[in-house]
């Protein structure tokens, strides 16, 4: 195996991956010889991101998903063992920033599709997902939250609540799998040029920011067979910072 090739074989599932932060780690995950199931609701763009993994090399196949969709959701085990028998890395990147208002002006059918999407959607991807991840020899999952969860920032009252809960299902998840192959832990990018921040602040430079391609990296840290780590929240503020010999990062 070449020394470049540490995922040759394996199987990886990201959600989120026609764009920003999951993009970036699917393309570092194809490199290090993963295949690479790529998921969003773009097939265009998915298929833009499969043709420069072919580019280099790489293999992957698209898949199209709405996290709204739940029967779709549901679906994805099924359909991915008689195909692969196991999945060995899932990167539940995926989500939505909803609106940014007070809570009391958050109507019904905004909160309920935030939660949908960036909660829900997670937990029956856990569902359908758990039985693969746990017949691989090292079964690794990498579930991307935001500091917004701690709840201290004013009209993201949506957004937040569904981060505090999707830190709350990946640390349940970890700790139910601890005397198991599978390895949970728990990403926070910080600020990160996306798409998603450029809608929360419109007015920013993107230049400015942490790249998506910066960070894919740490990803990849966690999600090789010899990492062991579980439970855990890795903030990549603090890992740039280690990587840059303890220089402050520009999240």
């Amino acid at each position: 195996m070449s020394p470049n090739k540490t995922l040759q074989g394996r199987i990886a599932l990201v959600t989120g991956a026609s764009r920003g932060i999951g993009r970036a780690v699917a393309l570092e995950l194809a490199k290090a010889g993963a295949h690479v199931v790529i998921s969003a609701r773009s097939v265009s763009a998915l298929e833009d991101l499969d043709d420069e993994i072919r580019g280099f090399g790489g293999s992957a196949t698209i898949l199209q998903l709405d996290l709204t969709k739940a029967d779709r959701i549901d679906a994805i085990g099924p359909t991915i063992y008689p195909r692969w028998g196991k999945l060995d890395i899932f990167i539940a990147n995926a989500g939505m920033l909803g609106p940014l208002s007070p809570l009391p002006h958050v109507t019904a059918d905004a909160w309920e599709l935030v939660m949908r999407t960036n909660l829900n959607a997670n937990w029956r991807l856990i569902r359908t997902l758990d039985p693969l991840l746990k017949l691989s020899d090292a079964g690794r999952a990498v579930v991307v939250t935001s500091n917004a969860a701690t709840g201290k920032n004013a009209y993201w009252g949506p957004y937040a609540v569904s981060k505090a809960g999707v830190e709350a299902l990946a640390l349940t998840w970890a700790a139910e799998s601890a005397n198991t192959p599978l390895r949970v832990n728990i990403v926070d990018p910080g600020a990160v040029a996306s798409h998603m921040r450029s809608k929360a602040f419109p007015g920013e430079n993107p230049q400015t920011l942490t790249q998506p391609a910066d960070i894919a990296p740490m990803f990849m840290e966690l999600v090789t067979p010899q990492q062991t780590p579980n439970g855990t929240v890795l903030h990549a503020r603090d890992w740039l910072a280690a990587r840059n010999g303890g220089l402050a990062s520009r999240d």
